[in-house]
């Protein structure tokens, strides 16, 4: 698991190209608000998450019994709770959140990156 990337994921890369060459100005892992997200648009406080389906736990309640160790269990539990309290206080400072699945993103590429870029404009 320590091969797995947390930043500039292939998936990230490609959703940063498509963006970039759509003409969007945007900071990528912005540092400056709580949450560092993936891609933000300061001007117009608009943020941008990519999850993870696994490390984020999409659908988690119907799999969680999968989980044959504590820690994980702990790890995406956390994970979840810290993104509720990373979109609650970004929402209170002005700034919109929009959080992109993976599968969303594997499942229809061009069209969720669309959604995107119409969330960013």
């Amino acid at each position: 698991m320590s091969a797995v990337k947390s930043k500039n994921t292939l998936l990230e890369k490609r959703v940063f190209s498509l963006l970039r060459k759509s003409g969007l100005k945007f900071k990528i892992h912005y540092g400056k608000v709580i949450g560092n997200p993936d891609i933000a648009t300061p001007s117009i406080k608009r943020a941008v998450f990519i999850d993870s389906d696994f490390w984020h736990g999409w659908r988690y309640p119907k799999w969680r019994h999968k989980l044959n160790r504590d820690f994980w269990v702990n790890k995406i539990e956390a994970n979840r709770k810290r993104d509720r309290k990373v979109n609650r206080a970004l929402r209170r400072v002005g700034w919109k959140v929009l959080r992109v699945w993976e599968h969303d993103l594997e499942k229809d590429f061009a069209g969720t990156v669309r959604k995107i870029e119409k969330y960013l404009k």
